[in-house]
Formats: C-alpha cells, sequence, structure tokens
C-alpha cells in the first residue's frame, strides 16, 4: 500500500495514519484502508487567502458580464449600421430633418453655425475646475486651465470638421461614434481640471453632422433629378426635330402631289377619267390627313410612346423599366439605353402609343409604386415585376396593346454565360 508523503502509521493505534510536519507529530489523522484519501486530511486554506480568492473571482464574473453586455451593444450597432449602410447604398435614406430642397438645408447649417459660434464666445463649449493653483498661484492656474481648455476645444473643432468634410450620408453614424469617443477621450485626459466638451455644444456638432449627411442626400437627389430632366429635355429635342422633319417632308409631298393633280386634271376630265379623279383626290386626303396628324402630335406634347423593357443580365430576373419617349421612332430611344452604364442590351416587352403617353407612364408608375426599385429617388423608373405583370397593368389602363413580348430573350447574357461555362474551371 502506497502512503502520500508526510503520513505515517500512528505510533498509538495501528489503524489510523498520522500527519508528521517534520518536527513533531500533528492532530491530523486520517483512517488506514486500502485508499487512504488523505486529500481530506490536509491542511484547511487560509480564510484570508480564501476570502481574496472568492472576492476576485466575483469581480471577474462581474467584469465578464459587463463585457458581455457591452459585446451586445456593440454587435447591435453593427449589425444596425450594417442594415442603415446596406439601405443607403440601394437608394433608402432617412433624413433626420426633413427639408424641401438643398439651399433650405444650406441656410439650416448656417444658423447652427451662428449657434455654436455663440455658445464658444460665451464660454460654454467646455466645462472646467473653478479652482486649480501652479505654484501657488491660481491666477497662473485658471490661465493655464483656460489655455488647456482651448486647446483641448481646437482639437475636438478640428477633428469634427475633419469628420463632415469626409461625411457621407451612409457614414452618419460611423461619424457620430467617432465624436462621442473623442468627447470621451477628452474628458478622461482631463479629469483632474474637470476638462470636458458641454454637452451642449457637444450636442449641437452632432445635430450638424445629422444635418451635413441630409444636405448631401438631397445634394444628390437634386443632381440625380436635374440629369432626369435633361434627358427628358434631350429626348423632346430630338422628337420635335424629328416632328418638325416629318412635317415638312409631309407638306413637301402634298404639295407635289397637288402639283401633279393640278396638271392632270384637265387632261383627266377631258378623256372623262373619273376613276384616276377620284384617285388622286383620295390621295391628296390621306396626305393631308398624315400632315393634319403631325401637326397635331406636335401640338401635343401629352402624346407619345410608353416602353417597357428589361435587363435580365445587369438587373436579374423580375425587374422591368417603364419609360416614355415622344420620338417618331421609339425604338432610336431604347437602343440610346445601351450605352456603357449597363453589361447587355435591353429587351423590349412592349411600345404602346398613346395620345395622353405622360399620363399612362404615371399611372403604371402608380400601379407599381410599392415594387420600385430605389424607393427614394422617383426618377428611377426600374420596378421589381415580371413583363406579364405590366402587360395586364397596361391592358387595363391602355385597352390598345397589340403585341407583348412575355419571356426575354437576353441573347447577349445568355451567350455569355454559355461561354462562362464551358471554361475550363480553375483549379
Amino acid at each position: 500500500m502506497t502512503v502520500a508523503a508526510g503520513w505515517y502509521p500512528d505510533p498509538q493505534q495501528s489503524s489510523l495514519l498520522r500527519w508528521w510536519d517534520g518536527s513533531a507529530w500533528t492532530p491530523k489523522v486520517a483512517r488506514l484502508g486500502p485508499e487512504p484519501d488523505v486529500r481530506t486530511q490536509a491542511p484547511a486554506v487560509d480564510p484570508a487567502i480564501r476570502a481574496a480568492a472568492i472576492a476576485e473571482l466575483d469581480a471577474l464574473q462581474l467584469k465578464l458580464k459587463q463585457l458581455r453586455a457591452e459585446n451586445f451593444e456593440l454587435s447591435r450597432q453593427i449589425v444596425q449600421t450594417s442594415n442603415t449602410m446596406l439601405l443607403q447604398e440601394v437608394g433608402i435614406y432617412q433624413f433626420a430633418h426633413p427639408l424641401d430642397d438643398a439651399p433650405a438645408y444650406k441656410e439650416r447649417l448656417d444658423q447652427l453655425e451662428e449657434q455654436y459660434g455663440a455658445v464658444i464666445k460665451a464660454g460654454g463649449a467646455v466645462s472646467t475646475t473653478q479652482k486649480w493653483a501652479v505654484n501657488g498661484s491660481e491666477k497662473e492656474g485658471a490661465k493655464m486651465v483656460a489655455d488647456l481648455a482651448k486647446l483641448m476645444l481646437r482639437t475636438y473643432n478640428s477633428e469634427a470638421e475633419n469628420v463632415i468634410k469626409k461625411l457621407k450620408p451612409h457614414t452618419l453614424d460611423t461619424a457620430i461614434a467617432r465624436l462621442d469617443k473623442l468627447r470621451a477621450t477628452i474628458a478622461k485626459l482631463g479629469a483632474s481640471m474637470k476638462l470636458a466638451i458641454t454637452p451642449a455644444y457637444h450636442e449641437l456638432r452632432l445635430k450638424e453632422l445629422r444635418l451635413t449627411a441630409d444636405f448631401r442626400q438631397k445634394e444628390e437627389d437634386e443632381r440625380e433629378r436635374l440629369r432626369a430632366q435633361r434627358e427628358r429635355f434631350k429626348d423632346e429635342e430630338k422628337a420635335r426635330k424629328e416632328q418638325e422633319a416629318e412635317q415638312e417632308r409631309l407638306e413637301t409631298l402634298l404639295d407635289k402631289e397637288r402639283q401633279q393633280y393640278e396638271n392632270a386634271i384637265a387632261s383627266l376630265e377631258a378623256r372623262g377619267d373619273h376613276a384616276a379623279i377620284e384617285m388622286r383626290q383620295q390621295r391628296l386626303a390621306e396626305i393631308q390627313q398624315m400632315l393634319d396628324g403631325a401637326i397635331a402630335r406636335a401640338a401635343n406634347l401629352r402624346a407619345g410612346f410608353v416602353y417597357v423593357i428589361s435587363n435580365v443580365g445587369a438587373f436579374g430576373e423580375g425587374v422591368v423599366k417603364i419609360g416614355l419617349t415622344r420620338r417618331l421612332e421609339p425604338y432610336e430611344r431604347i437602343r440610346e439605353l445601351h450605352n456603357a452604364s449597363v453589361p447587355f442590351r435591353f429587351d423590349v416587352h412592349a411600345v404602346v402609343f398613346s395620345e395622353d403617353a405622360v399620363g399612362l407612364e404615371s399611372a403604371l408608375h402608380r400601379a407599381f409604386e410599392d415594387h420600385r426599385v430605389n424607393l427614394t429617388n422617383t426618377h428611377k423608373e426600374f420596378f421589381m415585376v415580371t413583363p406579364t405583370a405590366a402587360k395586364q397593368a397596361i391592358a387595363t389602363l391602355h385597352g390598345d396593346l397589340l403585341s407583348f413580348v412575355d419571356a426575354a430573350e437576353a441573347t447577349e447574357w445568355r451567350q455569355s454565360e454559355a461561354v462562362r461555362r464551358s471554361r475550363p474551371q480553375p483549379s
């Protein structure tokens, strides 16, 4: 039988083991058996050491609980920020201070700048200790505190200006967190002198951040609106020139036909060829009708063609663009959309002429308002609906749908996918 070191047979009772501390027998004993459990008889732990260990363990458990709470909050903020950035990248931006236009935001920012400038002049931007002595002099101490307050305020304002300079609408939360962290750092470094950026001043600078983000988003929205207007004006100018050219062609043709009719009328009447005379008159009437129609279309600014197109390779299945053109040849306008901004050509599902194409386009956009791809920029005419759904809406609103293509050919995209699949896969 193996006996742990320090334990020996008891000199008085052979059935027990007794602990020898190296100089004398101790009162600690253990019962002798096949496997004596001497661990239970080990010297007791010092109560002070045990209490300190328990206190340290409690502190560690509290710290772990705090860290878990902080981690949860940071994870929540990261998710919120990531979701916000994702939504804003596709055009969904929530304005903190909704105003009508960019100049209104600029005016509000100017007012805000005057506000926090007044706070600085009044000494309300930084809070400090009232009593601080240097070399026993409170006057020197007050000067030192004032100088440090100016330095810290300059640091804070410099960082705020830098954040504003680089600010984009989708980085607003990051910018606010950056300024919050700087304020906390200043408060920590200036704790001995009670130096801190006041809550009122900090809130004004945060408000400036939010207004600036709104201002820049509104600027971008207005640039997009102007771009869409320029595109519409450009299309209408081309349509006007086409209509003028068509009107001039018809007028020339009508004059030519009328002159031929007048030259031939005498001989036709002399021969009694009433059928030829009637044919000439009918031809003149047809040309006049075409000319009247061209003049009417030129005068009617609402007439034009509404088109439904898709680009599976660029935007995926179930997305269509519903647009309007006043060009005499609407397919020319559609071909212009095959520019460098999209990798594949558009497929045409329908082109519908309407005397009120503006109203038809607006009605279709309203019908699919909840299905817009871009929910904030209404100049983006893309909708998450199938061509078939667009066809049904046009048939309901217009009623004169001569032809429609439900399935997109997407020839270039399908050919590109076939070539991509045929390539050897990297090992």
